[in-house]
C-alpha cells in the first residue's frame, strides 16, 4: 500500500486525467438499506430515529406500512436507542426478512417485516428519486411545456435508461431539458447525440391514428424537438466529448459551468500482485484539431450555483435552461 501511494503521487506529477493506480478491491460491508432517513436534531438530542424521509420503492416504502414521523424503536426485537449501532443490526441482513418495530406519534406500536436492500440498489433508488425531483421542477418553472432526461455517466445502461425518459417525456412536450451535470463519461456519447441531432424528413399517419414522425413510426430513436443542454464543472470525460459534439452541431445552447477537461481514454493493465494500472491510449481533440485534455469545453450561458443552494429547493442552473428553451420556442396559444 504504501508503494501504491508513492506511485500514485507520482502519477499526479504528470497533471493528466483518468490516471491512477490501485490495490485489489476491498471487500464492500454487507450492510442492510431500509431506505428511511431519520431527524438528526432529535436522535442527537434524545437518541430516537425519527423517520424524516423514505425513499420511493425502497423496503420500508412498499405497503406503506411506515410514515414520516414514526420512530423506528427496534430490529428484530433490539431496542433502537442512542447506544445502538443500526448498521450492526442490518449487518449481513440484505435480502434477508427483518422485523421493525415502527412507534407512530399517537397510538400502538406495530411490526413491519422488510428485506433490506444493498447499498448499491438504495443508492439507484436515490438518484432516481433526485431525477423525478429535477423533473417535476422543469414542469413547474416551464408551465408544462419542458421535459427534462438526465444521465448519470455514458454507459450502455445510461443510454437505454436515456431512451426510456424520452418516450415518456417527449410526446407532450415542447422541449427537453438535457442533463449531464456530475456525468463521469464512459463510451456512448455518439449514440445519445444521434437522437438528438436526427431530422424529421416526412410524416406517417397510420388509418385512425395521430400523425407520427418516419423516423419513430419506423423504429428509430428521433427526439425532432428543441434542447438545452446543461453541464458543470464535474461533467468528465464522455459527458465532454458529448459537449462537444452538441455545442459542433449546434444542436442548441449550453448552459452552466464549463466542463473538467479531463478527457483522454486510458485502459487497466494489472501487475502480478493485483496492483491496476491506469494507462493512457487515445488522444482527444475538438472539431477545430485542438487538445480537449485540461482543456474544459466552454458553455453559451454561464451559470454558476452559489454554495449550499441545493439545501434552499432551487437550482438557478435548470432555471437559466428553462427560461433560454422557452425563449426559443413559439409562443404557445
Amino acid at each position: 500500500e504504501e508503494m501504491r501511494r508513492i506511485m500514485n503521487l507520482m502519477i499526479g506529477e504528470l497533471n493528466a486525467s483518468h490516471l491512477g493506480i490501485g490495490g485489489p478491491a476491498a471487500q464492500a460491508p454487507y450492510t442492510g438499506r431500509l431506505g428511511l432517513r431519520f431527524e438528526r436534531g432529535e436522535y442527537e438530542r434524545d437518541g430516537k430515529l425519527r423517520v424524516s424521509e423514505i425513499i420511493a420503492l425502497s423496503p420500508a416504502a412498499l405497503g406503506g406500512a411506515i410514515a414520516v414521523g414514526d420512530v423506528l424503536a427496534a430490529v428484530d426485537g433490539t431496542p433502537v436507542g442512542a447506544g445502538t449501532n443500526l448498521d450492526e443490526l442490518l449487518a449481513f441482513r440484505t435480502g434477508k426478512q427483518i422485523v421493525l418495530t415502527i412507534a407512530p406519534r399517537t397510538g400502538a406500536a406495530r411490526q413491519v417485516t422488510v428485506r433490506p436492500v444493498s447499498a448499491g440498489v438504495e443508492k439507484g433508488l436515490l438518484y432516481r428519486a433526485w431525477v423525478e425531483s429535477r423533473r417535476d421542477y422543469v414542469n413547474r418553472s416551464s408551465g408544462g411545456r419542458l421535459g427534462y432526461v438526465h444521465m448519470v455517466d455514458m454507459s450502455d445502461v445510461a443510454l437505454r435508461q436515456l431512451f426510456a425518459d424520452l418516450d415518456a417525456e417527449q410526446h407532450d412536450k415542447d422541449g427537453i431539458v438535457i442533463d449531464v451535470r456530475n456525468n463521469n463519461g464512459g463510451f456512448v456519447n455518439a449514440y445519445a447525440l444521434d437522437v438528438f441531432s436526427r431530422k424529421s424528413y416526412l410524416t406517417m399517419q397510420s388509418r385512425g391514428d395521430a400523425a407520427t414522425g418516419a423516423r419513430t413510426a419506423l423504429g428509430q430513436r428521433s427526439l425532432e424537438r428543441p434542447t438545452v443542454l446543461v453541464t458543470n464543472q464535474h461533467s468528465l470525460s464522455d459527458a465532454e466529448d458529448f459537449t462537444e459534439g452538441y455545442r459542433t452541431m449546434k444542436l442548441g445552447t449550453v448552459v452552466g459551468e464549463p466542463t473538467a477537461g479531463w478527457i483522454i481514454y486510458t485502459s487497466n493493465r494489472t501487475l502480478f500482485d493485483g496492483t491496476t494500472v491506469r494507462l493512457p491510449g487515445t488522444r482527444i481533440t475538438g472539431a477545430d484539431g485542438t487538445d480537449m485534455e485540461l482543456h474544459p469545453r466552454a458553455v453559451d450561458q454561464l451559470v454558476v450555483r452559489p454554495v449550499g443552494e441545493s439545501y434552499s429547493g432551487h437550482d438557478i442552473q435548470l432555471d437559466a435552461a428553462v427560461k433560454t428553451l422557452l425563449s426559443q420556442l413559439p409562443v404557445k396559444r
